[in-house]
């Protein structure tokens, strides 16, 4: 049974992951690779094109979100929008290779959005970020087994 719902599973926590829900496809991804029933490009492939479209939803979010700043329910202050804008305005695209990082990669694939970068620029950022993650995650992992 694991071998049918792997992929899927995969693909469920690395999307999730790259949102801003709590949750975390490395473990998702050691524990396939450990189990050994998978082959390592195409669980790759899947950790990889989940968290990269979960980036992308961030991504949408941040291109409409800012036509609401002026809400009363807005979940960022104005400040801190700012100061997020700045940040991405100083640093630039090339601070999304850091969007693998915990804590700071989610904000700043929505802040990408809300800045209108480049979709294909985003994409590839992102992808090479995010899939050299989980490559070196591969590769520690099945050094250390």
């Amino acid at each position: 049974m694991l071998s049918l719902s792997a992929y899927p599973a995969l693909f469920l926590s690395a999307f999730g992951a790259a949102t801003l829900l709590p949750l975390q496809s490395e473990a998702v991804l050691v524990g396939l690779l450990l189990h050994g029933e998978h082959a390592l490009w195409a669980l790759l492939l899947v950790a990889t094109c989940g968290n990269v479209l979960g980036s992308w939803i961030n991504w949408l979010l941040g291109r409409s979100l800012e036509r609401y700043r002026e809400r009363r329910w807005f979940p960022v202050s104005p400040a801190r929008l700012q100061q997020a804008q700045a940040w991405y305005a100083r640093h630039g695209r090339w601070s999304l290779l850091l969007s693998w990082l915990p804590v700071i990669g989610d904000p700043l694939t929505l802040v990408a959005g809300v800045m209108r970068e480049r979709l294909w620029v985003f994409l590839a950022l992102v992808s090479l970020a995010k899939a050299s993650r989980y490559a070196v995650l591969a590769a520690l992992t099945l050094q250390l087994s």
